[in-house]
């Protein structure tokens, strides 16, 4: 916890609670319902909460801001992204139904009211958004195939509209394709822990 203080030393009274609270909340959750692996449930403030909150070191959403977050899982980047931007509006979208209870429930339980959750497969899904946020569910050109329909071309942000995704690795195959539409940078520029060494975060605009 006291590593998004490091980083973060702003927050808010009720970010702090909100944070605090997380990882309890999964570690209930996952002993139901397996979501993170029990050794990142060890580092779970680094490796799952720090890790989110790298788009917001990147870019700080205006008030009214649409973002959803596709192939969620248990709810990252979205619920740390959601506790850090209270103004801004996020959908959390996985095809798995189990996954999705565990994302309402620590939505309910931490009385997020700028989050929804649904069950459904982007492909299928309807909706127009700012911002799509993913922690590679897949590779990037068939992430672009799956999602792209879901932004809306109106940029009020510093940066357009587009896709934020991290991914760690090396990623130059899957962002060759982009070309002048990718941007990417590394997440050690902003956070010195060894986990982020090869970490990066890639905006895409469409």
């Amino acid at each position: 916890m006291d590593i998004l203080f490091k980083y973060f030393p702003a927050l808010t009274s009720l970010q702090k609670e909100q944070f605090a609270q997380l990882k309890s909340i999964y570690t209930d959750w996952n002993s139901k319902i397996n979501v993170i692996s029990r050794k990142d449930l060890d580092s779970f403030y680094l490796h799952h909460v720090l890790h989110s909150l790298a788009i917001a070191q990147f870019v700080n959403f205006i008030p009214g801001t649409r973002i959803i977050d596709v192939g969620t899982g248990g709810g990252f980047p979205g619920i740390p992204l959601s506790i850090f931007f209270p103004e801004t509006q996020f959908t959390l979208l996985d095809s798995i139904a189990k996954k999705i209870k565990v994302v309402q429930a620590v939505s309910d339980a931490l009385e997020l009211k700028n989050t929804s959750a649904v069950q459904s497969r982007s492909e299928d899904f309807k909706g127009r958004y700012d911002f799509i946020v993913s922690r590679a569910v897949t590779n990037l050109p068939d992430f672009v195939r799956q999602t792209r329909h879901l932004i809306t071309s109106k940029s009020s942000n510093a940066i357009a509209n587009g896709i934020l995704y991290l991914k760690g690795g090396d990623i130059s195959e899957e962002t060759a394709p982009f070309k002048k539409k990718v941007f990417i940078a590394s997440i050690s520029d902003w956070f010195d822990e060894p986990f982020f060494e090869t970490k990066k975060l890639v905006h895409l605009t469409l």
